[in-house]
């Protein structure tokens, strides 16, 4: 090797050690958080081929994504949108948390719960995050963005919060750490995506659903989607002026319901022969994907993508109950069923990490992963240190499998001890475990277990529960030992004057397991 190559190689090498590594730089944090977005609601494969639905949508930025990054094929949340990102802010499994169902009114449990025919629901902590221990009915943590702000770095926050009921300090970003909070507030849906509808501010009977902080956009032809990606622009000025490291969670409202068009988009499905809340479906869709890709030419533009990860998730799978044209709890085949169920259409979601410190040729991962994960990941991948973390973390960094590198083989726990109100399969009160391929799940409402394998049956139509005794056995006691250990809470059943027992207290064919 000639002395020229050799210093050139050398410069290179201390250029991308010193400079461009995240064991010494604080790399920014853009987490892309969308709404209801199912597994299959993307032109991106998470299976082994594709299928219909991947053909139908167009998201070449997911795309893009995709090619610069890892995709994740068995990335998991919780069915219902704020257990997740209750988990998402604390690295707590829901289960421990006990913010289990959706949040918004204070001190009350949901219209569902309330005087259902069968159960009493059990107090669970309906009022979500706190960070005093004088709030009822909440959860104490040390919140993500609260670390993250005390290592240096400026928060964002951006779209839906949905993290606190009405009246508490955690329904506004700003209390649990967040430097700017651009339209979060207590409610997890809006009134109304469109700005000419001053996205809800003018209906005076659904004020609480009404999106705040956008006025300068009222009255204007903007999807919201469009509205948040501009705010975004404009305040990520402020840490680029300051050369600050920057924790951007963009919390997108779609694509929840209610299920409105973006012009922009909408042409083509109508085109394609789509039924009208289909259009609006696909387009709110490729609406989120022309978000991801404004803020991938913004972190181009500013010449800073080296130093920056990208994580794009969904906080529960895709709507299929209610809302939707089409089959009923089909819109996510080859997964079952939808939001809010725990089969894996309601739980299972799309995944992908962009990091350029990691190895570039690794670009799928099948191992299971979690939402509980991300506090303890983004804490790693931003060398990010806290000695006050008050909470017990349930999650486990994801980072080793950016790189392929050996990652132990750990269990997966759901619960839902609560009634979400739409009907279809899976839906109801339940708790889960997945380990492995092979998945249990404890149907509270009738005491019924279902096992499957995963690897051989993604479709959850072979139920082995009675073909596989001791593999049932297994997961019954990893699954009731887990949920004794986080002091889990139980329905109480009206029918029986009881508790539901424990998934190992259960009988098969009248026989004790």
């Amino acid at each position: 090797m000639s002395i020229n190559k050799f210093f050139y190689f050398l410069t290179l090498l201390l250029f991308f050690s010193c400079d461009y590594s995240n064991d010494k730089l604080k790399p920014n944090i853009v987490l892309f958080m969308v709404d209801d977005l199912g597994w299959q609601d993307t032109s991106v494969p998470f299976w082994n081929k594709k299928t219909k639905y991947n053909e139908i949508y167009s998201t070449p930025n997911m795309e893009l994504l995709a090619d610069m990054g890892v995709k994740f094929t068995n990335a998991y949340s919780t069915p219902v949108c704020s257990p997740t990102r209750i988990s998402l802010m604390t690295g707590m499994n829901s289960a421990r948390h006990r913010v289990t169902n959706w949040t918004l009114h204070p001190n009350v449990r949901k219209p569902a719960e309330i005087n259902h025919s069968t159960f009493d629901f059990p107090n669970w902590n309906y009022n979500g995050l706190s960070v005093s221990d004088s709030i009822p009915n909440s959860v104490l943590a040390t919140p993500l963005p609260q670390i993250l702000r005390d290592n240096g770095y400026f928060t964002i926050h951006a779209g839906k919060a949905h993290l606190g009921a009405i009246g508490y300090p955690s329904e506004n970003p700003l209390n649990i750490g967040f430097d700017i909070n651009i339209a979060g507030h207590a409610a997890g849906a809006p009134q109304s995506y469109l700005g000419k509808d001053n996205f809800g501010n003018n209906d005076s009977k659904n004020k609480i659903w009404a999106v705040p902080g956008l006025e300068k956009y009222h009255g204007k032809d903007i999807f919201l989607t469009q509205a948040l990606s501009e705010e975004i622009l404009k305040n990520l000025e402020k840490p680029l002026k300051l050369n600050s490291p920057f924790f951007l969670y963009f919390s997108l409202y779609g694509v929840h319901t209610p299920l409105m068009e973006d012009e922009r988009f909408s042409e083509k499905y109508r085109n394609i022969g789509l039924e009208k809340s289909e259009i609006k479906y696909a387009s709110m869709i490729e609406s989120m994907d022309n978000a991801l890709g404004t803020i991938l030419n913004k972190l181009k533009e500013e010449n800073i993508l080296h130093n920056t990860i990208i994580i794009f998730m969904s906080d529960n799978g895709g709507l299929s109950a209610v809302a939707r044209q089409g089959e009923k709890h089909k819109h996510n085949y080859p997964l079952k069923s939808g939001k809010g169920s725990i089969y894996e259409g309601g739980i299972r979601v799309p995944m992908i990490v962009y990091s350029p410190f990691h190895d570039d040729s690794n670009k799928e991962v099948h191992q299971p992963v979690i939402i509980d994960d991300f506090f303890p990941s983004i804490l790693d991948l931003t060398n990010s240190i806290s000695k006050s973390v008050i909470q017990k973390i349930d999650g486990r960094s994801f980072v080793p499998l950016l790189n392929n590198e050996k990652y132990e083989l750990k269990p997966l726990f759901w619960h839902y001890p609560n009634w979400w109100g739409p009907s279809g399969p899976g839906i109801g009160s339940f708790s889960a475990v997945r380990n492995g391929d092979w998945k249990l799940i404890y149907f509270h409402h009738n005491q019924t277990i279902e096992l499957y394998n995963l690897k051989d049956d993604i479709f959850e139509n072979n139920n082995l529960v009675l073909k596989e005794n001791k593999k049932r056995i297994e997961l019954s006691n990893m699954l009731t030992n887990y949920l004794i250990s986080v002091d889990a809470q139980m329905p109480f059943n009206k029918l029986k004057n009881s508790v539901v027992p424990w998934p190992n207290e259960i009988s098969l064919n009248n026989e004790e397991i």
